[in-house]
């Protein structure tokens, strides 16, 4: 069984969040292969981590989407966001980052 399918231990929910972070905005453009798409979606719908962070890049996505060109305090609300937002260290660990 592959680590995107196991469950308990939080070393595992981590690698499983970091692989599901690798590939969400692919999966999100529709740009992954479809085992990867059905990982992906598997883990956004049990991870309470993740699935809120990929709903709001869906939004934001969505509404990027919708305006020729995005609007100056929408992209400040987004860095401000983007830099609050956990990232992983090389060794798994999350941090805060500090900036954009």
């Amino acid at each position: 069984m592959s680590i995107w399918g196991k469950r308990g231990r939080s070393a595992d929910r981590r690698t499983a969040c970091t692989q599901a972070a690798r590939a969400l905005q692919a999966y999100l453009d529709g740009e992954t292969d479809e085992a990867t798409a059905r990982r992906v979606a598997a883990h956004l719908e049990n991870c309470h981590r993740c699935g809120p962070d990929a709903e709001t890049y869906r939004r934001i996505k969505d509404a990027l989407a919708r305006r020729p060109e995005p609007d100056p305090d929408a992209v400040e609300r987004l860095r401000e966001f983007a830099g609050g937002l956990p990232r992983s260290d090389a060794g798994g660990q999350h941090k805060r980052r500090t900036g954009v």
